[in-house]
């Protein structure tokens, strides 16, 4: 190891620093606590962000499970005072590269302590929390056409050609056959010249909101650092939102396009029932089951439009209704910035969308959609239940005890509420939330904020609607979404519209 270390340093420092390495690697957060300056003051960043106060700071290392391996190769102390010194240390990982940290340290009662610290080590060739399988590219597309340079990152439901679907299961994709053909809306999209760069992670079989899976890690959110990704379309979203990709390709039956979306600050669409093709898509549950796509910004989100959508008329004027009772159902901060984007946006008028059903929509979305997956899917489950993560495994063995009449009930109201919901919407533009908070961080998302979440999804799923989530951005600069709802077949629509809203400069 290399010292760089001017003589002599001021008493302790580096039996402090020592201390702090010892503690590190052992992951004794008592000791790692009692290192760091206690308050709201200290810093901590990297890669990630920045997490702000000592209890920050501490929740973060309490949650990771340890620090990568490493050994300290070279020191530098620059001494400010008797009181204060940045000591930066090189060191080499185990699992292979160099890192850096750079710590701010100050003498205090009890001792010395890091006030403020910067880490960076190297990234991992590929992140396999949001890759499954990626290339340079991994498929090319056409020389020529309307996406000409743009690249996919494809959800692991679709089928490509010479690849597996794995669906977020290492025993299903242990099992699965290699796929012969690709899916239709993948292949559209390669002939209109897009590449597809990889193959990206979902929540396992598409049948989660969060975007955490614990077979392979969550993805990160680019946007709001150390929260959740949004799920399930996940690891397409955290691509897009990196810049690994242009274009996120998924799926959305419960939301799985619009919350990653909404936590990502991305713009995203959940298109018409069947107005693209499913072929070559693992399904979830038919009935709701959607092409969908997120995108940096609303030109491309179009574009994409232009080559999976069908032709439709010319795009029509509409009434713009803030359903100022499904507003109610936001936090607070996600509330107040929809209403500075409708006021922003003019003349948005301001009703009811009756939202003392949404229990009963919810509830006759749920029973459907979980009928249909264990449809779907019962024949491998079944036997395999071991194989899957707690959360989705409950809903698979709560999916096979349901009872065929309330089931049978259950689509008899489907019926009855898509032509309400439909009604209702007529020929307006409908705004709403996207996602009732911002991502929250993990461990934060429970089965209420699911609850309600699929309150204000299932709207559209249950009407078969296109609905295109814009993103906004709190108070605070976290990430949030309003949702534009239109009636079926007014995707178009709905995708001109997004390419006139300003966007914060």
């Amino acid at each position: 190891m290399t010292d760089g270390t001017p003589d002599p340093l001021p008493d302790g420092l580096m039996d402090a620093f020592w201390d702090y390495e010892a503690a590190l690697m052992s992951d004794d957060l008592a000791a790692l606590d009692r290192l760091f300056a206690p308050g709201p003051a200290t810093l901590r960043t990297d890669a990630a962000g920045t997490l702000v106060g000592h209890d920050q700071i501490s929740a973060f290392r309490g949650g990771r499970g340890g620090a990568p391996r490493r050994t300290v190769v070279d020191i530098q102390v620059q001494v400010v005072d008797d009181g204060n010194a940045l000591v930066v240390a090189t060191t080499e990982l185990a699992r292979g590269g160099r890192g850096a940290q750079t710590q701010l340290w100050q003498r205090q009662r009890d001792g010395w302590v890091v006030t403020a610290a910067h880490v960076s080590v190297s990234p991992p060739a590929i992140d396999t929390r949001v890759w499954r399988v990626v290339g340079d590219p991994l498929v090319t597309g056409a020389e020529d056409g309307p996406l000409a340079r743009e690249t996919i990152a494809v959800k692991d439901l679709f089928a490509v050609a010479g690849q597996k679907v794995g669906a977020g299961s290492p025993a299903y994709l242990a099992a699965a056959p290699v796929e012969t053909r690709t899916a239709r809306a993948v292949q559209k999209l390669l002939d209109a010249g897009a590449d597809v760069t990889g193959i990206a992670r979902t929540d396992e079989f598409a049948w989660s909101l969060f975007g955490d899976n614990a077979h392979y890690g969550t993805p990160p959110n680019p946007h709001a650092p150390r929260r959740l990704s949004g799920g399930s379309t996940s690891g397409s979203a955290t691509a897009t939102s990196l810049g690994h990709t242009s274009i996120a390709l998924g799926t959305d039956t419960g939301g799985s396009i619009r919350v990653p979306a909404s936590w990502q600050g991305l713009w995203g669409i959940r298109t018409s029932r069947n107005a693209v093709a499913r072929d070559g898509l693992l399904a979830l549950a038919p009935t709701f089951d959607t092409v969908g796509w997120a995108t940096r910004d609303p030109d491309l989100l179009a574009r994409v439009g232009d080559v999976l959508l069908p032709p439709a008329p010319p795009p029509a004027t509409s009434d713009v209704v803030l359903a100022t009772d499904l507003l109610a159902l936001a936090a607070p901060d996600v509330r107040a910035a929809i209403e500075e984007f409708a006021r922003g946006w003019g003349n948005v008028v301001r009703e009811p969308f009756d939202a003392h059903d949404l229990d009963a929509w919810r509830t006759t979305f749920t029973l459907v959609q979980s009928a249909e997956a264990w449809k779907q899917h019962a024949t491998w489950v079944a036997s395999r239940l071991h194989t899957l993560t707690p959360a989705v495994r409950g809903r698979f063995e709560a999916a096979a005890r349901l009872d065929p009449a309330e089931v049978n009930a259950a689509a008899h109201s489907l019926t009855r509420l898509r032509l309400e919901i439909r009604h209702r919407v007529a020929d307006r533009i409908v705004l709403l939330p996207t996602t009732p908070t911002v991502a929250p961080l993990p461990g934060g998302a429970d089965q209420s904020l699911r609850e309600t979440m699929l309150g204000l999804t299932s709207i559209a799923g249950i009407g078969g609607l296109p609905a295109v989530t814009v993103p906004l951005r709190t108070a605070e600069g976290l990430p949030c979404g309003v949702c534009l709802v239109a009636a079926p077949g007014r995707d178009r629509d709905l995708l001109a519209l997004a390419r006139t809203i300003p966007r914060p400069a």
